[in-house]
């Protein structure tokens, strides 16, 4: 891991930092030829889309006409579920309960633009709160573990607690705001790995926690994957993937609408995940999301690729500030900055480090592909 031989793609800015990376004769890299053969032709936004998303919309609908919400939607404040939830519920007059998990690190922007949406659509906010002791000892783990995904405590308290709260209130559909027009590169596996791989997440429980974590929820993939969806029946739906949708557009109706605030960054409605992403992970292991992220929009048409190569050269974080950021990590966490650096410089883990079910998730993305179920976007 680490630093590799410089290699670029020709058309969009991923690079030999991604260890798995191919490119062909052209200099064309894999996620491009994944997305142009495996997603652009599947991918309808026009009127297709539209109808197929007022087919989906109706049985929502009807599934919850006796209830007081007939959806839930997750929403972390972050740009695509706020679009989402200003289109399911304007466009398409849904009833969603809307669900945010406070995990202990929101900013006070993702707070404001969470309040504002919700006040002005009129909806109800659900707050489900993770215990903080428990999110930090599970974070100071995957710190000590070496390994570069850090954000899965967060992430997979977000994850676990929405579909238990879904299943427990019989709350048919969700609403997701997983889309491709921003997210149509993933993040390689060697960079953030499966957020729900039970065996690898209770392995660094088991070596490095320091309590049982008895109210951090938990959800295994095969739970919210197979026992929710395929037996009781519990459906997620992603909107955004069946209607046209671009990142500018969907910031300047949020502003304009809800006076919502922009984050530097996707995913920097968390206050640790914009340290983690920011400085973490390409000071530590070479890793910029910044190219995952500006390749999805180089690729759907909403970036040139010039202007992606110029901002990745100024780096994600503000060197004047990081040691302020060190210091208020560190405060959070309740170790000394000097901790936190030493696990910063320690040596280099990855997912194969730990015991892992990364078979499981690889036959399941295959099998799903192979039944049409799901685009394969590689990883």
């Amino acid at each position: 891991m680490g630093a590799r031989v410089h290699r670029i793609c020709t058309h969009c800015v991923m690079d030999a930092s991604d260890a798995a990376i191919t490119f062909d004769a052209a200099g064309v890299c894999d996620h491009c030829n994944s997305f142009k053969n495996d997603v652009l032709p599947n991918w309808h936004t026009d009127e297709r889309g539209r109808q197929a998303l007022v087919r989906v919309v109706a049985d929502i609908k009807q599934s919850g006409k006796a209830r007081d919400f007939d959806c839930i939607l997750g929403l972390s404040g972050g740009l695509d579920s706020s679009y989402m939830l200003h289109l399911i519920v304007t466009e398409f007059g849904l009833r969603p309960l809307v669900f945010h998990v406070d995990g202990g690190w929101n900013t006070d922007i993702a707070v404001n633009n969470i309040q504002m949406l919700v006040e002005k659509l009129g909806l109800d906010l659900y707050t489900e709160v993770i215990n903080w002791e428990d999110m930090r000892d599970f974070q100071l783990a995957f710190f000590k573990s070496g390994v570069p995904h850090l954000d899965i405590p967060q992430d997979h308290a977000f994850i676990a607690t929405l579909y238990h709260f879904s299943n427990k209130h019989g709350i048919k559909y969700i609403m997701n705001g997983g889309n491709y027009a921003t997210e149509c590169v993933r993040n390689p596996l060697e960079w953030l790995y499966y957020g729900t791989d039970m065996a690898q997440i209770n392995d660094i429980r088991r070596r490095f926690c320091t309590r049982p974590l008895k109210d951090y929820p938990f959800s295994s993939i095969l739970y919210h994957k197979a026992y929710l969806q395929y037996l009781k029946g519990i459906k997620v739906v992603k909107p955004l993937n069946m209607l046209p949708y671009t990142k500018e557009i969907a910031v300047e109706t949020l502003s304009r609408l809800y006076g919502w605030k922009s984050y530097p960054q996707k995913h920097f409605e968390s206050r640790f995940t914009k340290f983690y992403e920011g400085y973490w992970l390409p000071t530590r292991f070479g890793y910029d999301t910044r190219r995952v992220q500006y390749s999805s929009l180089i690729l759907t048409g909403q970036m040139a690729r010039a202007a992606a190569l110029e901002k990745l050269e100024v780096p994600a974080y503000d060197p004047e500030t990081i040691d302020e950021e060190f210091g208020y990590v560190a405060t959070k966490l309740g170790i000394t900055v000097e901790e936190l650096r030493s696990y910063h410089a320690m040596p280099l883990k990855s997912y194969r480090d730990y015991r892992n079910q990364y078979w499981m998730f690889d036959l399941g993305a295959r099998l799903l592909k192979a039944l049409g179920v799901e685009r394969a976007i590689k990883r």
